[in-house]
């Protein structure tokens, strides 16, 4: 288990193996659950930076794909977001789509408690989150971007050195490609991805290269 401060408001939690990155906002807002198979140790990193997990009152997903969302009844009084094109996954508990398969889960279907669209605004206090709509991982794939830290939360779209993966039920490498080049023109300081090591320095350099690569 790893907890790194990012800035003031953001915590990173990284609790290892296939779990997606969680990322504490202000102490009361995650970006993704992961799976929910390390409760108790999520229990003491929440507990080291003084919350409960009746303490979270939001969760934004950055897709449905279950290592990002199978921990979410973790939070019981946490409301839920997620862009439209995903909220059909959880809302049908479709266990493709959202990969849960893979780990050899069910889904129970739930509706998600705001639908999100592209350029939507989300408040955190005096934190504002743009959401960007990426789609290619997923077809309800989303980055946010803070424009005044000129941090972008990836989530699977990028990483630290590669793209989200294309070949898996509703990918498309024609979408991610798009979605790769509306990402071109964002300030970006760093750029904190839903697996694996943050971009720290040069996160625009970084992302141009990763856009070349991939997006030619």
């Amino acid at each position: 288990m790893e907890i790194k401060k990012i800035n003031d408001d953001i915590h990173l939690i990284k609790l290892g193996g296939l779990e997606s990155n969680i990322y504490l906002i202000k102490k009361k807002v995650l970006i993704d659950t992961g799976l929910g198979y390390h409760k108790k140790m999520l229990a003491e990193a929440l507990d080291s930076l003084h919350i409960k997990f009746t303490g979270i009152e939001r969760i934004i997903f950055t897709h449905a794909h279950y290592d990002h969302i199978g921990g979410r009844d973790m939070f019981t009084q946490a409301k839920t977001a997620i862009h439209k094109d995903d909220a059909k996954i959880l809302e049908k508990g479709d266990i493709t789509k959202s990969c849960a398969f893979a780990f050899k889960k069910t889904l129970e279907p739930k509706k998600a408690d705001l639908v999100l669209n592209d350029s939507d605004i989300i408040r955190i206090d005096a934190m504002r989150l743009d959401v960007i709509h990426t789609p290619g991982h997923t077809e309800g794939s989303i980055c946010l971007h803070d424009e005044n830290s000129k941090i972008l939360f990836t989530g699977d779209t990028i990483f630290s050195d590669t793209i989200g993966r294309t070949d898996l039920p509703g990918s498309s490498s024609e979408d991610m490609i798009e979605s790769l080049n509306k990402l071109k023109d964002l300030e970006i300081s760093k750029i904190l991805p839903g697996h694996g090591n943050m971009i720290e320095t040069d996160a625009e350099k970084q992302i141009e290269k990763i856009i070349q690569m991939h997006a030619g």
